[in-house]
């Protein structure tokens, strides 16, 4: 597209190539929608993302985003104070009030340690984690970290420095899906299921 677009358009297309999942290419169609679309799309979006980057903020609590602070989800009085989700990102924050399986508080550690990305305790949201889990309220903290090498790395982290609090460490069971078919589960699903096995 070089050489047919202003700088203003190249510029668009490039901060839209860097969104997970666009590419270069799904980047240029983006761009080429949201111009096409002008008043119905390309304007009230840019008004939403100013409006966003203006108000939305990380909860000093919990660090979930919301437009308040504390967020909705640490100031809901039907949330029990004595369990705690720790999890990885807000999206998977987000994940789990969507299946509404879980009632407690939640605590996002904004990435998990990797040795590689240069990612160390220090950069997580780990101090607060080990200060909430202390304060005498919490019974039970559930790692509610993905199933990857850094993420067990993590939750081994976390529960070494929770050691001395007394509380309850427990991780999200591994295994079979719903409606899984174990011939598609690849070996590691599979072992996990097994070593998580319990009554029927």
């Amino acid at each position: 597209m070089a050489g047919t677009a202003g700088p203003e358009i190249e510029r668009l297309i490039q901060l839209l190539a860097k969104l997970p999942g666009l590419g270069p290419r799904s980047a240029r169609r983006a761009a080429l929608h949201l111009m096409k679309k002008r008043e119905a799309l390309m304007e009230p979006l840019a008004a939403a993302m100013a409006e966003a980057a203006e108000k939305i903020r990380p909860c000093s609590i919990c660090g979930n985003l919301d437009v308040s602070d504390p967020c909705t989800v640490c100031r809901d009085p039907k949330r029990g104070d004595s369990v705690l989700c720790v999890v990885e990102t807000v999206g998977d924050l987000w994940a789990l009030e969507r299946a509404g399986a879980f009632a407690g508080k939640y605590h996002v550690l904004g990435g998990v340690l990797s040795a590689l990305d240069g990612v160390g305790p220090d950069d997580l949201n780990l101090a607060s984690l080990i200060e909430r889990a202390g304060n005498g309220s919490v019974s039970e903290v559930i790692l509610a970290l993905n199933a990857t090498v850094d993420g067990q790395t993590t939750a081994h982290v976390i529960a070494d420095r929770l050691a001395h609090t007394g509380v309850s460490i427990t991780s999200l069971a591994r295994g079979v899906p719903v409606g899984g078919e174990l011939d598609y589960l690849d070996d590691g699903t599979l072992a996990a299921a097994f070593r998580s096995r319990r009554p029927a």
